[in-house]
């Protein structure tokens, strides 16, 4: 089953309000197996919802609306879905009566506009809202449905999980649900993760695909069955065929943070260490001081200044010196240009030296990243962190 999710309001295309709606649903859509190929966001204009309804009648199964339904002018959910299938919006009495005793049981006076919310479109199935005045319904239009859901978040959750999931879970003939793992690389690009898993990202169950982020890439495996047993089942098959091509350029999975598992490898050997800085500004050692583990691990920290060489030679030297004098069991030197950059990115792109030494090694790379512009600081940290993550975990 295909589907798409409709969201209405204004107030979400000028950025007032953060669609969480939309990424709730996706949720739980995947848990019962249906996939989502489409979101769209539609302001508060009838035709322009009608066109939204009517473009993803045309390729979409299930179709998702949420806001519009409450009763003044400018919710126009149910009179877009009724012209968009050809229909007149008729009132539901069953509906009228339950917003009604709704009103009474809050002990408030229900005004003509309310009348408004008990009009659906003719044929469709009405689904009554016992925590709120706004009912939703369920529309059939040549094999395709439109389920519309009220836009404020606790009624749609609780519509979704008492009566929409249910009735998914009756069409889809039983249960299916879709599982997804990501894998996390780092200091690495994207064109390089792609090349070592091209003819992976092709499968089709389980699917594999690219998420880049400033010095980061996420591989994320997703697989549709059954049974969440066999979804897993596939997704550690996959999973194992991926990391035997990347290797340990995956730091971590799902959620994790490259200085999340640097500060974990630090703290099971019971490493201390000492972090010198230039055009990162003091926040390689900020990351791992708001870690958990980051009281026990940092020994020192140190920002440099007027550093001109940034050379890798140079970086070594203030490592290892620095590793010495404190007496640190591990350190890190990130010395790099410091002009500025010119929005996002320069066109001057710089260069930066990192070295990680510890008492039997010291290792080192350089970049030519430099500044401090955000871009750069990103692509630095992240290295410098993975730098500290690898020589922390070897044995």
């Amino acid at each position: 089953m295909r589907a798409e999710t409709i969201s209405i309001g204004t107030e979400l295309l000028l950025g007032d309000l953060t669609d969480t709606n939309a990424v709730w649903i996706a949720q739980q859509l995947a848990q019962v197996g249906v996939d989502l190929y489409f979101r769209t966001t539609v302001g508060d204009n009838a035709t322009r919802i009608v066109d939204a309804i009517r473009h993803a009648l045309t390729r979409a199964d299930l179709i998702i609306t949420t806001g519009g339904l409450g009763p003044t002018v400018d919710d126009m959910t149910r009179e877009a879905v009724a012209r968009a299938t050809n229909r007149e919006l008729v009132l539901d009495d069953k509906l009228l009566a339950q917003i009604r005793a709704m009103f009474a049981k809050w002990g408030s006076l229900m005004s003509e506009n309310n009348v408004r919310q008990a009009y659906i479109p003719q044929g469709a199935l009405p689904v009554e809202n016992p925590v709120g005045t706004a009912p939703c319904f369920i529309v059939e239009a040549d094999g395709k449905h439109i389920i519309s859901l009220p836009g404020v978040p606790r009624e749609m959750k609780h519509l979704m999980e008492t009566r929409v999931l249910p009735w998914i879970r009756e069409q889809t003939g039983g249960e299916q649900i879709i599982l997804s793992k990501t894998l996390r690389t780092c200091a690495v690009g994207e064109s390089q993760v792609d090349s070592k898993i091209t003819d992976l990202e092709t499968s089709t169950n389980p699917t594999v695909g690219l998420l880049a982020h400033p010095g980061q890439t996420d591989v994320r495996i997703t697989a549709k069955a059954k049974t969440r047993g066999d979804a897993e089942k596939m997704i550690a098959e996959m999973e194992t065929r991926v990391r035997e091509r990347l290797g340990d350029w995956i730091y971590g999975i799902g959620e994790e943070t490259v200085e999340e598992v640097a500060a974990r490898a630090l703290a099971a050997r019971n490493w201390r260490v000492a972090i010198a800085e230039t055009n990162t500004g003091g926040k390689i050692a900020e990351r791992l001081r708001a870690r958990p583990e980051g009281a026990r691990i940092i020994k020192s920290a140190m920002l440099l200044a007027n550093v001109s060489d940034v050379s890798e030679q140079n970086a070594v030297a203030v490592a290892e010196q620095f590793r010495k004098a404190t007496s640190a069991d591990i350190a890190v030197a990130a010395l790099g240009t410091m002009q500025a950059e010119h929005g996002l990115y320069s066109e001057e792109t710089g260069r930066t030296a990192i070295a990680v030494a510890t008492e039997k090694e010291t290792r080192k790379m350089a970049y030519s990243v430099g500044g401090t512009g955000e871009h750069a600081q990103s692509w630095i940290i992240i290295r410098a962190l993975d730098l500290l993550r690898r020589a922390a975990s070897r044995s």
